[in-house]
């Protein structure tokens, strides 16, 4: 995938596409990923699937779960497992503030996009509620009535 945004130096290595669709997005949020060497050139080979990848607490630490990261092929002897959880980096005050409204709220965590900032792997995280069916049929008719307008200009 690596397409380079040149706003802010973000080259972008997986994104969650249906996210937006199935959730109401609350809130966002950047961490940091702790990584191992050959997943981080596994991500930069743009292998890395963030679909089905949420986040949760454990105590007061917070890891992503289901992020999918191919071995490296050109890995020694050094293998990881390809869905093992990853802690993820965060200040104490944004990980009080986001376990309070997962706790409180019954919201969700889930990733919007992986990326590389300044050369480091980061992940866009989203506090999101689910959204039903009628919720999903009405935000596509928004959405379609909104390029119609675009369109008319």
């Amino acid at each position: 995938m690596s397409k380079k945004d040149n706003t802010d130096g973000r080259q972008t290595m997986a994104r969650n596409r249906r996210a937006r669709y199935d959730y109401e997005i609350l809130e966002v949020v950047e961490a940091g990923l702790s990584l191992l060497g050959p997943e981080v050139k596994s991500i930069r080979s743009g292998k890395a699937s963030i679909a089905e990848a949420f986040a949760h607490f454990d105590g007061t630490e917070l890891f992503l779960k289901g992020m999918h990261i191919p071995e490296y092929s050109h890995t020694g002897y050094t293998e990881h497992e390809p869905r093992r959880s990853r802690k993820m980096l965060l200040h104490k005050k944004e990980l009080t503030k986001l376990a309070a409204a997962v706790a409180r709220d019954g919201l969700t965590l889930i990733p919007l996009e992986l990326y590389f900032k300044k050369g480091r792997a980061k992940i866009e995280l989203a506090l999101v509620r689910g959204r039903k069916r009628r919720d999903k049929r009405q935000a596509l008719k928004e959405k379609a009535a909104k390029q119609e307008m675009r369109r008319s200009k």
